[in-house]
């Protein structure tokens, strides 16, 4: 097949999981802001006066970088589960799978398509945060870089859920009993350092931690773990879901009934 149909079908993919999210905004982009807004004013504003800093950085201002990458994680993942899911669940995921298009390009495709709505509600968070706190961003590259990096991470994640998922009960059980802790427990509100010597030891398998403070560097210019160390966790498993991804799909293991 050649490279511009393989572009053609790309395209398609991507401008109809936009139409999407752009038509259903009322559910893809208000919630989370709303979400965050209340974050920012009860965690941030109210709850953040009486900590007062943290690391030497207003509490609302160090939380900001978290609240950012949780609506990124929890958009980019929600966004691929509920679609690629519903492709499935309708059987046109089918229609998918014995055409021409390569494994690679549908998952492209998919991919692409949640990472526009995690990076849309992303900014989004930004500018509410705007509202709260005055952020200096330290480092453009690295700030965006990550933002990138995350929302690839987590839509294959939401890519494999959604192919292993046999109802639409089971495209919930990930998101509130694994994600959700695993961000709360990434560093959102808090610094590594206030934890005992366990916990932090514990932290340190928890792949979000890695990603929000390697996104918390990029903001402030401050972290508990090096960057460096930060890019290679999101890469490896970037690698990691995104092999499984292309095996799944080439395969059509848990898509072809």
């Amino acid at each position: 097949m050649s490279v511009k149909l393989n572009w053609i079908g790309y395209k398609t993919l991507v401008r109809k999981e936009i139409k999407r999210i752009v038509r259903i905004w009322g559910q893809t982009i208000v919630p989370p802001a709303i979400t965050m807004t209340l974050y920012f004013i009860i965690f941030g504003n109210l709850i953040g006066k009486r900590i007062g800093q943290m690391d030497g950085v207003d509490y609302m201002t160090f939380i900001v970088p978290g609240l950012v990458m949780m609506s990124v994680i929890t958009n980019s993942y929600g966004n691929m589960v509920s679609s690629f899911f519903g492709a499935k669940f309708g059987r046109h995921i089918e229609e998918l799978l014995v055409s021409p298009l390569p494994s690679y390009v549908i998952v492209a495709g998919y991919v692409s398509g949640a990472m526009t709505r995690g990076l849309i509600v992303g900014f989004v968070v930004s500018l509410i945060a705007m509202q709260f706190t005055h952020i200096a961003v330290h480092n453009i590259l690295i700030t965006v870089s990550i933002a990138i990096l995350t929302s690839i991470l987590f839509a294959l994640a939401g890519m494999v859920n959604a192919i292993f998922a046999e109802k639409f009960d089971d495209i919930a059980i990930i998101p509130t009993f694994i994600l959700t802790p695993l961000t709360y427990l990434g560093g959102v509100f808090y610094s590594i350092s206030l934890l005992p010597e366990f916990w932090q030891k514990v932290s340190a398998f928890n792949p979000i931690f890695y990603i929000i403070n390697g996104f918390r560097y990029g903001m402030l210019g401050q972290s508990d773990v090096s960057i460096g160390t930060a890019y290679v966790i999101i890469l490896a498993f970037i690698g990691l879901l995104g092999g499984l991804c292309l095996w799944l799909v080439h395969t059509g293991k848990g898509l072809r009934s």
